[in-house]
């Protein structure tokens, strides 16, 4: 019996099949022509579909409507209107208040006296209650934004959100502070609310007055016996010269622009008195209620 034996003749130029050939066909060939190839482009990614981007639309403006939903409640809103209240009526009351303190000056000087010893104290004492004006409007505008501060702090509807009323000792405290120097400082206002009144109540005597000199069918006193004097309202010393305007003299200076204008900021100071003592009686309520519920239903004992 014969044995035959084939033998198989491979090329040398084909590469042998092995691991990169059937894990990548694109290297297969010889290595000039394996530098040539590139790697086939991928295919483009699928699109989402169609209402999948709403959702994720719908998804994130929902998570700020109840992240907007979460700040508005537990804004504390008595002591933002407060805050608001009392930056308006401190901003009214200094800056008409100042002008007004200027056009008064100037009325005493030009028409009620010549002589300037008569109102040298006069003078002295506006330009004191100007350089305090500076200091309370300073002083005002950073203890409302402390209060508003203390508002965030201690609102019932941010501790519900962020603790189970739990405070510290040291906030107790603090509320308690802020509370003592509001009930002071409410009644030191209602101080320089009466006292503002004070130029308004003059201003319009004066102006009363003259209304009787225009129309002097309504008034059964001769014209040239009413007057306006300064001296009664202890603006000048009785000694002062004339210290009075009496008749059709009285009459021209209430018709200038100067003394509307300063009989219409001392009205408008007033107002911005008032403003402001709202605003201090707000916070002070506000401030003893947040200090009420952190001593009844606050647990926290930590420092």
């Amino acid at each position: 019996m014969t044995t035959q034996t084939r033998t198989v003749v491979t090329s040398s130029d084909e590469p042998p099949e092995g691991p990169s050939t059937l894990l990548s066909p694109w290297v297969s060939g010889t290595p000039s022509d394996r530098s040539l190839r590139k790697p086939p482009t991928p295919a483009p990614a699928s699109p989402p579909p169609p209402g999948l981007s709403l959702w994720l639309v719908v998804g994130v403006e929902v998570g700020l409507l109840e992240c907007c939903a979460r700040c508005l409640v537990g804004a504390p809103f008595a002591s933002l209107v407060a805050t608001g209240l009392c930056f308006f009526g401190v901003a009214l009351f200094c800056g008409c208040g100042h002008e007004a303190l200027t056009g008064t000056e100037k009325l005493i000087e030009t028409y009620f006296s010549k002589n300037y010893q008569d109102y040298e104290y006069l003078i002295n004492v506006i330009h004191a209650f100007q350089y305090v004006i500076y200091g309370t409007a300073s002083f005002f505008f950073l203890y409302g934004a402390l209060l508003l501060a203390e508002g965030f702090y201690t609102t019932g509807a941010v501790r519900q959100i962020f603790g189970d009323y739990k405070t510290t000792i040291c906030g107790k405290g603090l509320s308690a502070t802020f509370v003592g120097i509001t009930y002071a400082l409410t009644i030191v206002w209602l101080l320089v609310f009466a006292c503002s009144a004070v130029p308004v109540y003059i201003y319009f005597n004066t102006w009363t007055t003259c209304q009787s000199i225009a129309s002097p069918s309504k008034t059964s006193a001769s014209i040239g016996s009413l007057c306006a004097d300064a001296r009664m309202y202890g603006v000048l010393p009785w000694n002062a010269f004339p210290g009075k305007v009496c008749g059709s003299n009285l009459l021209s200076i209430c018709k200038t622009a100067e003394f509307q204008m300063t009989f219409h900021l001392f009205i408008a100071a007033f107002v911005g008195a008032a403003a402001t003592l709202v605003s201090l009686l707000t916070f002070m309520i506000a401030a003893t209620y947040n200090f009420a519920v952190l001593k009844l239903m606050g647990r926290g004992t930590k420092f």
